[in-house]
């Protein structure tokens, strides 16, 4: 099947512009894994906040919009069963599911399910669509990283949502725009190349 035949085919992803293997699906849900360790690794502390600015969002909601839903979940689940057992890639080099941020991670899981559902929907082809598909995911993110934060510090919800919320809107506008402008681009540049 020709690149050109993939891209105008409804429902497919990025990653489904890759010849498909089974090798291809292990590659890439071990990669987006990766991907978001390494990108976990790029934190920045917030003041009077338990939870880090990171790369790990971002890393996430990317993963699952190019990977879509089922390759995502298991690329997140992976990244969060393997961070649980030990190997130091949450945030800042931690690991385990006992810190006050670990609900993010499991809103990641989530989110990076929902933003691969809305790109097989063509959630990524357009500027405002890919914006749509990144409020929504961090918008997951958000209700279940919250809640968790509470549980884990005791925090009343206007405490959780100034510490684990306001300070990332920014961050998280830019990481939108990013992806707005990167993955509409990718599939223009794809459509070109068939």
């Amino acid at each position: 099947m020709s690149t050109a035949a993939v891209t105008t085919r409804p429902g497919a992803v990025l990653a489904d512009l890759l010849p498909a293997t089974r090798v291809r699906d292990i590659a890439l849900v071990v990669g987006g894994a990766a991907l978001t360790g390494i990108a976990a690794q790029l934190a920045v502390p917030v003041p009077g906040s338990p939870v880090p600015v990171t790369g790990q969002t971002f890393a996430a909601l990317l993963v699952g919009t190019a990977f879509g839903a089922r390759r995502g979940f298991l690329s997140l689940a992976l990244y969060a069963l393997v961070g649980m057992a030990g190997v130091p890639w949450f945030q800042s080099g931690t690991s385990g599911a006992g810190g006050a941020s670990f609900g993010y991670v499991i809103g990641m899981l989530l989110a990076a399910t929902a933003v691969g559902a809305l790109a097989r929907r063509g959630g990524d082809r357009s500027v405002l669509r890919t914006a749509g598909t990144m409020a929504v995911g961090s918008v997951i993110i958000y209700a279940v990283g919250v809640p968790y934060l509470m549980a884990a510090t005791g925090m009343g919800l206007g405490a959780a949502l100034a510490a684990g919320v306001v300070p990332f809107l920014i961050g998280d506008a830019l990481k939108a725009a990013l992806a707005m402008g990167a993955l509409p681009t990718a599939w223009k540049l794809a459509g070109r190349k068939g």
